[in-house]
């Protein structure tokens, strides 16, 4: 049966899971984290083949570590589904109630957008969040993963449809696909599928964003700065930087560019090698910063000189330093050639804080702390389906409130247009909420 067949049998049976029940949503949440914590030695035996894998296909250590589903990863996501199960309801909330005329109601009313499809990258744990996210907010859900962990995916989906059919949601709101073909067969349902939302490389979602009617949310790359003002408290920056680019250097909120204030890049730059040295960090950059570099340290090749439209997302060891004039270039630099994912500034300077977090247009702005917390369940969504840079619907991180849209209703008593048109009848819009 092609895919095509099994998404329009989704679209039909959308509006029943969006009217589901809360007890059965968050039941059937509860029932998936009891099934993965029962069958957790299946699911580690199928992520194993992945990661054997992985190791004989010679992946890079960085995308290999995502690759990993154990004690720690389940122990995560079982506690993301828990917390998810105590937000609010996301569906029925009344946003506006108003009063056109005696009689005439004017509600809108939060709704689950639909049918969506969700295509991420090779990390197992995206499965289980993104399901659970899907099934809290009422929406059906296409769930297609990387190809390196097809085994953990499928033994993963496996024990979260039985789970959510058992508690009662419907059967079918949740989908697995497994080839690129389906994909492509994916892309072309613009009629059954309300919402893709791609993870994964730029040229990935470029793609998709290019060969489909579809809808799409969500983010290319993640070019995140951290700027280091004059004002910073330099043993602070060091902290901040290190987990920014070593925490998970994978993720798409790793830091990958640093900016330093010339005032004090002639003291800070020397600090900030010896300490990305020790953590075998590479360091690129301008030819200012090496310069300084360069009198500091006696190493060859030790930086590599590049210019700043060279600047890019590494998920590596590696990260890019150029010395700015002031706050302004700095915001100017992130502005042009950020991704608008995540950006952070280092200062004690309430004033430039101030400036940086209103100038720097991203989705996410931080003062002295790590851009690793730009995250759905750091921010206490529970989880997120993706990060979106873009600015309609949804940004940054998207949870709950993300994966829900709204539909007016108007409740009337035999009220027709003709009557305000002749002035028979006015309107007198009140709110009554």
């Amino acid at each position: 049966m092609a895919i095509r067949d099994d998404v329009i049998k989704m679209k039909q049976v959308s509006p029943y899971m969006a009217v589901s029940d809360e007890k059965i949503r968050n039941g059937a949440l509860l029932a998936v984290a009891d099934a993965l914590k029962a069958h957790q030695d299946e699911i580690f035996a199928e992520n194993k083949k992945d990661l054997e894998l992985a190791k004989a296909n010679d992946i890079a250590p960085a995308i290999a570590a995502r690759l990993k589903f154990d004690e720690k990863k389940l122990k995560d996501v079982v506690s993301g589904i828990r917390q998810l199960t105590k937000l609010a309801d996301p569906i029925g909330r009344v946003t506006l109630k108003r009063e056109l005329d005696e009689n005439l109601t004017l509600t809108r009313v939060s709704t689950p957008i639909g049918v969506i499809g969700v295509i991420f990258e090779a990390r197992p744990d995206a499965m289980v969040q993104i399901a659970s996210l899907c099934i809290k907010s009422g929406n059906c859900a296409i769930l297609k993963g990387g190809r390196e962990t097809a085994n953990t995916n499928r033994i993963l989906f496996r024990y979260i449809e039985e789970a959510v059919t058992a508690a009662g949601c419907p059967e079918g709101c949740l989908l697995l696909a497994e080839t690129h073909s389906e994909i492509d067969e994916l892309l072309s349902c613009d009629k059954e599928v309300d919402l893709l939302i791609p993870r994964g490389s730029n040229a990935f979602v470029r793609y998709i964003m290019e060969h489909t009617r579809i809808p799409v949310m969500g983010h290319a790359d993640g070019i995140c700065h951290i700027y280091v003002d004059k004002a910073a408290d330099q043993d602070k920056a060091i902290k901040i930087i290190l987990d920014a680019k070593t925490q998970y250097t994978a993720a798409c909120n790793a830091v990958e560019t640093l900016l330093v204030h010339r005032d004090i890049a002639d003291v800070f730059l020397p600090r900030l090698y010896d300490a990305l040295k020790a953590e075998k960090i590479k360091l690129r950059g301008t030819r200012e910063a090496g310069a300084i570099l360069k009198k500091y340290q006696a190493e060859e090749n030790a930086f590599e000189e590049i210019e700043v439209d060279e600047f890019k997302e590494y998920l590596a060891l590696i990260v890019s330093v150029a010395v700015v004039e002031d706050e302004d270039a700095a915001i100017a630099h992130i502005n042009r050639y950020g991704s608008h994912h995540t950006d952070a500034v280092i200062t004690e300077d309430d004033a430039a804080a101030e400036r940086f977090m209103q100038l720097v247009d991203s989705a996410g702005v931080y003062r002295n702390c790590s851009t690793r917390f730009a995250d759905g369940f750091r921010y206490g969504f529970g989880a997120e389906v993706g990060i979106s840079t873009g600015k309609l619907h949804a940004r940054g991180p998207v949870g709950l409130e993300g994966l829900v849209t709204y539909k007016y209703r108007l409740c009337g008593d035999g009220q027709i247009v003709g009557d305000y048109a002749t002035g028979k009848a006015e309107f007198h819009f009140r709110d009554i909420m």
